[in-house]
């Protein structure tokens, strides 16, 4: 996958996506020095969100557009997304604010109108949310648009995420990258169920990262381990509670430690095939090897009381030890040289 010139797979550091969702707390110039903090952490991108309360539900209070338990509880919808939303408005001096800090902004778009918007400003990728992995007719919009998906799999079944990979590899060969999500905020780190990560990559054959939502970087960093390639994480400009995703978002200073954390845990990673480490090549010298441990003469037959595998590691490897028994010395040798064929008729 590629968004906005910058490669996103397994040969490069993470791309980290900061999220910043509701956290300007409704204030333009909160939401712009986000996007300047999160360019200054080292984040890849900063993702918004594009909908108003009227795209996403109805000004309801009957029981079904109430919450009724978790974070959000004994709000009804409508309030909520009012409190949340990120103006249509707003989003042009955004994705300017973005462009002066050399930083890639996108969006996810809940209906056709955010789409449009998002279009309209040249937005490089779009994001699906696992909510909306089910709105199939959003999807197609979207990948109508030829443009790169992340699509989240929060609470999707293996039947839906097919369903929505089958919808846009149905109009569109665009780049997709799936992320798996548990979609509970904040999310405990016990459930965070990171051996979906290889069964997404294996099953649909696309890059995959992680949506996290927990309170540590503990599942972001053994996500990165297991194969993730990207890692969306939300964050807020300070510890001010500055909208409903406050509680489980990150500082600017944490957001800055994930992305030192990931690259570090990318590194640790390395490649397959058991190639060391530059920095163990002076210890090999530590290994044991054959060592002769009496003085002998030129025409001595070795015996195993002659030579021994001991450190340092000069002489010969452990494992030309019985082949050594029975040869010959063609020359004189010391109490403490290193057995060298050189001294030996191999003949």
């Amino acid at each position: 996958m590629i968004i906005n010139g910058r490669e996103i797979n397994s040969g490069q550091p993470p791309y980290i996506i900061a999220e910043l969702s509701a956290n300007h707390g409704g204030d333009l110039n909160r939401a712009k020095k986000s996007i300047e903090i999160a360019a200054k952490s080292g984040a890849s991108a900063v993702k918004i969100q594009t909908y108003t309360p009227d795209t996403m539900t109805i000004n309801c209070t009957l029981p079904d557009f109430l919450v009724s338990e978790g974070l959000w509880a004994n709000r009804s919808l409508y309030d909520l997304y009012t409190e949340a939303y990120t103006p249509f408005e707003w989003h042009e001096d955004l994705f300017n604010t973005a462009s002066e800090c050399g930083i890639t902004i996108f969006s996810t778009p809940f209906d056709e109108t955010a789409v449009d918007l998002l279009e309209s400003l040249s937005t490089p990728a779009y994001k699906i949310a696992s909510f909306e992995i089910i709105d199939l007719p959003l999807i197609r919009y979207i990948a109508r648009k030829n443009k790169p998906i992340l699509m989240s799999t929060g609470m999707a079944s293996k039947e839906e995420v097919e369903q929505a990979v089958r919808a846009v590899r149905e109009i569109t060969d665009a780049d997709l990258l799936l992320f798996h999500c548990i979609s509970s905020y904040p999310t405990v780190t016990e459930d965070s169920n990171l051996s979906n990560i290889g069964w997404l990559k294996d099953k649909f054959n696309v890059q995959v990262g992680l949506s996290d939502h927990t309170t540590n970087n503990i599942a972001a960093l053994t996500a990165i381990g297991m194969g993730a390639v990207a890692i969306e994480k939300h964050f807020k400009l300070d510890e001010q509670e500055c909208g409903p995703d406050a509680s489980f978002s990150l500082t600017g200073n944490e957001l800055k430690d994930l992305v030192s954390e990931c690259s570090q845990a990318w590194t640790a990673k390395g490649q397959a095939g058991l190639n060391r480490a530059q920095s163990e090549k002076q210890n090999m010298v530590f290994r044991r090897s054959l060592y002769f441990v009496k003085d002998l003469s030129e025409g001595h037959i070795i015996t195993k009381s002659d030579i021994r595998r001991i450190r340092p590691g000069y002489g010969l490897p452990p494992k030309y030890f019985d082949e050594v028994l029975g040869m010959k010395l063609t020359a004189d040798v010391k109490f403490g040289e290193p057995v060298s064929f050189s001294v030996l008729d191999t003949n």
